[in-house]
């Protein structure tokens, strides 16, 4: 398959797990280059041969979540094969920019690592005639907090000393709170450079929702704000961005999905959840959290309640959900059957299971079943 994206598809994000996505009628590009990716007609997987294309056609534009963008790649690259003629460009500029192209009617519908806030659905049914935004979960997966520091592999945190870390009230490798969790290990007395995001970020978002619940001692900024809120450390933009700080700095230390981390070979915190062993960042021990969700939306909307303060054995408690955010009724009627299409692939077994190798958890067998029967429904 010929793509015309500059920098082709994240050959990092091969495999993996499941949760959000988007597109659009319109001419943005993507995060890396401005040109649409192409389709083909080639079926290049057994995933790209069982897709129903549905009458899918032309260009689809979307933007958001720079988190789920391994797994919007390889969606992308799977529909693409499967429907000739499809366009597919996913921008991933973050949550906050993502949900502003979609309440600007410049997508057809914003990946988004949060659920839209009471005042964006609002402003949604201004773009949605008739309708309203609907958050639709579809990619799932760890948080991963994300270091580098030489002759340490197996650095073990709790939610107390993440939350000190990242507002700079802990500052050295060896600090006496790091050094109790990490028996043995051989801290350097070095200076903790820790990154955060620039861009607004649904990722910032869940790691400050986590810490607010499970450090709330410790963290005492608001937890639905999408920039980050603590004052020093150094920023980056999207979760490739602060993975490429982290990669490259020596005591250095940040946070993005877990794609991100085994693409780039960064190794990644076990967090002291009060379990009887250290969960570390996994696909699988992401999951055992997500499953316990709550879906706390209504009708077609199905925004879900994590519990971040979670102690079973063996759940990771800082995940995300990532949201496919469309319109329930008024979406444009040359884009609609492209992001059905798209959309029920990505929700599909099929689309789920393409997902579990790129370190992304798929979503649980109800909340799936539940986000399958609405994806039809959208007019």
């Amino acid at each position: 398959m010929k793509l015309s994206r500059k920098n082709g598809l994240r050959a990092s994000a091969i495999g993996a797990l499941v949760v959000s996505g988007a597109l659009v009628l319109s001419a943005c590009g993507s995060d890396n280059n401005n040109e649409p990716t192409k389709g083909g007609g080639e079926k290049t997987s057994a995933a790209a041969s069982n897709i129903k294309c549905d009458g899918a056609k032309g260009q689809l534009l979307a933007a958001g979540s720079s988190a789920q963008e391994n797994a919007m790649d390889l969606w992308v690259k799977n529909f693409q094969a499967a429907c000739e003629g499809v366009e597919v460009n996913y921008q991933g500029i973050g949550s906050g920019g993502g949900i502003t192209k979609f309440n600007q009617g410049q997508v057809a519908f914003a990946g988004s690592d949060s659920a839209l806030k009471d005042e964006e659905v609002a402003e949604s049914k201004k773009i949605c005639k008739g309708g309203t935004g609907v958050n639709l979960p579809m990619v799932g997966g760890p948080i991963a907090i994300g270091y580098k520091l030489e002759g340490v592999d197996n650095l073990v945190l709790d939610a107390s000393t993440i939350a000190k870390i990242f507002d700079t009230k802990i500052t050295k490798w060896n600090d006496p709170a790091i050094a109790k969790l990490n028996p043995g290990a051989k801290l350097p007395d070095s200076t903790i450079q820790a990154f955060h995001r620039s861009d607004e970020s649904g990722t910032t978002q869940n790691l400050g929702k986590y810490l607010s619940t499970a450090a709330a001692a410790d963290w005492k900024y608001d937890p639905k704000t999408k920039s980050w809120p603590a004052p020093g450390g150094q920023a980056a933009n999207g979760s490739s961005g602060v993975a490429q700080a982290v990669k490259s700095a020596e005591g250095s230390i940040g946070y993005f999905e877990l794609s991100h981390a085994t693409a780039n070979k960064i190794a990644t915190v076990s967090v002291n959840t009060g379990a009887a062993a250290p969960v570390a960042a996994t696909s699988e021990n992401a999951s055992k959290a997500i499953a316990a969700a709550k879906v706390k939306g209504t009708g077609n909307d199905v925004a879900l309640s994590l519990d971040y303060a979670t102690k079973a054995e063996g759940a990771y408690p800082l995940v995300l959900v990532t949201y496919e955010i469309a319109c329930d009724k008024g979406n444009k009627a040359e884009t609609l059957p492209t992001l059905k299409a798209f959309l029920n692939y990505a929700i599909s077994e099929e689309g789920q299971k393409v997902l579990t190798d790129a370190d992304y958890a798929p979503m649980p067998a109800e909340i799936a079943a539940k986000v399958r029967a609405i994806v039809p429904t959208l007019s």
